[in-house]
């Protein structure tokens, strides 16, 4: 476990986790509203990190910034994705979030173009401007949207609507939007997921590389 301060013209410091072995990728998990609470340390967060570590994948978890209305925020996660890209140039990235930070992930997402995306409990608009659904619709790489079935917190069902209607995986958990006692089973929808998405599609280009 290291600390890591992202580069831009803001103060971001996040906490990179990576597995014992060399990693095979690696993704960047955003929190939840940072004036609810939200941060680097939210279970959830950290309980996908730990799975993904142990799959392999080196996870990096962030604060955000001087609270920016959602726009400072974004850029974060876009600088969080370019500083994982440019760590290694050779490692697929993936991007997760949650709540507010699910919503963060779909934005920026739409502009750095990770390797898989995989959100938790998104709300379809922090603000007109800065609308997910409209993110999703430009989105090429795989997305697996998570929700809870009792969450009345934020607006997911316009994301998950969307997201079924492009194919993309969608996983319904029993739950409210604090999933409570669904740490675990987040942790292995996600980590099963970035095993497909960029492990394997990481092997597939490799076997590539070797038959050219």
């Amino acid at each position: 476990m290291s600390d890591v301060l992202l580069p831009g013209g803001r103060d971001v410091r996040g906490t990179l986790e990576e597995p014992d072995d060399e990693p095979a990728a690696i993704a960047v998990a955003c929190p939840p509203h940072p004036r609810h609470g939200g941060s680097r340390s939210d279970p959830r967060l950290v309980a996908v990190s730990d799975a993904l570590c142990d799959a392999g994948i080196a996870c990096l978890r962030f604060d955000y910034g001087s609270w920016d209305e959602g726009y400072g925020e974004r850029e974060d996660v876009r600088n969080a994705v370019r500083w994982a890209r440019d760590r290694d140039t050779e490692l697929p990235v993936g991007v997760f979030g949650y709540s507010f930070g699910a919503s963060l992930a779909l934005l920026a997402a739409a502009d750095v173009e990770p390797e898989a995306v995989a959100v938790l409990a998104p709300t379809a608009r922090l603000a007109d401007d800065l609308d997910a659904i409209e993110a999703v619709e430009t989105l090429e790489a795989p997305l697996h949207v998570l929700y809870g079935d009792r969450d009345t917190t934020v607006d997911w069902e316009p994301v998950v609507e969307r997201a079924r209607e492009r194919g993309d995986e969608v996983t319904a958990l029993a739950g409210d939007h604090f999933f409570l006692t669904k740490h675990d089973e987040i942790a292995t929808t996600v980590r099963s997921f970035f095993e497909r998405t960029l492990l394997e599609s990481a092997d597939d280009s490799e076997t590539a590389d070797r038959h050219r």
